[in-house]
């Protein structure tokens, strides 16, 4: 059987992609393989789906001033058959707290930030109590919030819509397992599924999150990207907490109001051993030997907080720069990555899929320039870093 493009991962990038391609080209032929359609254990799925426009590389800021205004628009573009989704997108900033070793960084970031014409506020520790009462800055030297273009959203309601309208635009979604990929004469020729079947095509796409690496050395290929387990705490607050941002703290942790419930997160052990793909098992020591005592700290009220219930997801972390790595290899001349985005992918996918859609069908990005986040670099040892990573 043959396509146009090979899809590999059905989670939030692939079927975003799945979606522009057929957007753009209602004849394309677009197959997208997913080994669980159930997406219980997919990143998309398990993701807090926050995003912001407060990142150290430029780039970045430009796709989040793309997609905010995509995720804004969700119940008109991606409606099908009058059916709008209702992705619950809120804007109410990040507040990112820094104690003195991190306030000049803060202040580059917020310059780079800035000058890319986000809206971002830089604010003294007596603004921040001024402005949030509930909030103790006790150690904090700075603050800084997105005045607006910054929140959360419905993350497994936006996957549910590009699904369903990729669908509605032709796409076909493939329920497999990449076991082998055939490389001939610089091109990959064919995949080769778990149960036996082979497929060719014109194009291939790795959009396999977590499990990206493997699909890359199936084609010879090393790429830096590893499932890190991120463990989501829902928590029960009865304070009343006005105006209550999404909170990153000096110390790691974040936090945020997800209804009538907080969900929040402790920042990764530093040094701790971080096996590649761990169980998908929340991490439920932690709540109260290390997030609880912070968060208490920080917002009072949260003393007499209670852990209703937990769960755990996967990053799909590069380890060379914390950023996306997008586009062609130099060595296969249609296989395509769009990979590794280290926690901000569900934020990105709207626009990363766009321009990968964009490359594919005409050569080169059109509506932004992505050049920046290009494999390339990995080749020619040309980090990138984003500085700005959560958890």
């Amino acid at each position: 059987m043959r396509t146009d493009v090979a899809v590999i991962g059905g989670g939030i990038m692939g079927s975003a992609l799945a979606y522009w391609l057929t957007h753009f080209d209602a004849g394309a032929s677009v197959t997208v393989i997913e080994r669980d359609p159930s997406y219980a254990s997919a990143s998309s799925a398990l993701s807090a789906a926050s995003i912001r426009q407060q990142f150290s590389t430029a780039v970045n800021v430009r796709i989040s001033q793309m997609s905010i205004e995509l995720l804004r628009n969700a119940a008109t573009w991606l409606a099908v058959d009058g059916r709008a989704p209702d992705i619950g997108l809120t804007e109410r900033g990040y507040l990112y707290l820094v104690g003195a070793e991190r306030q000049a960084a803060l202040r580059e970031a917020h310059a780079l930030q800035t000058a890319a014409g986000a809206e971002v506020e830089l604010l003294s520790p007596e603004e921040l109590r001024a402005r949030y009462p509930w909030l103790s800055v006790e150690g904090i030297a700075e603050g800084s919030i997105g005045a607006g273009a910054e929140g959360w959203f419905d993350g497994y309601s936006l996957l549910d819509a590009f699904v369903r309208k990729a669908k509605s635009q032709g796409a076909r979604y493939l329920k497999g397992e990449v076991a082998a990929i055939d490389v001939d004469n610089h091109r990959v020729t064919s995949l080769t599924l778990a149960d036996g079947t082979r497929h060719s095509f014109g194009w291939v796409v790795n959009a396999a999150g977590p499990w990206a690496r493997q699909i890359a050395q199936f084609a010879g290929i090393e790429l830096p990207v590893f499932a890190r387990r991120r463990t989501v705490f829902v928590i029960a607050c009865r304070a009343a907490l006005p105006g209550f941002p999404l909170l990153i703290d000096r110390s790691g942790f974040w936090i945020r109001p997800d209804g009538a419930h907080f969900i929040g997160a402790a920042a990764p052990l530093a040094g701790a051993a971080d096996p590649d793909e761990p169980p998908l098992e929340p991490e439920l020591e932690r709540f109260e030997s290390e997030f609880w005592p912070a968060l208490a700290a920080r917002v009072p009220a949260f003393e007499a907080a209670r852990l209703e219930r937990a769960w755990a997801g996967y990053y799909d972390y590069n380890s060379f720069d914390q950023n996306g790595i997008l586009g062609l290899h130099p060595s296969l001349d249609n296989l395509v990555f769009m990979n590794g985005f280290s926690g901000h992918g569900m934020q990105q996918a709207p626009v990363v899929a766009r321009g990968i859609a964009e490359l594919i069908l005409t050569g080169r990005y059109v509506a932004l320039d992505l050049g920046d986040l290009g494999i390339g670099r990995l080749l020619d040892d040309r980090p990138h870093k984003e500085l700005n990573v959560i958890g």
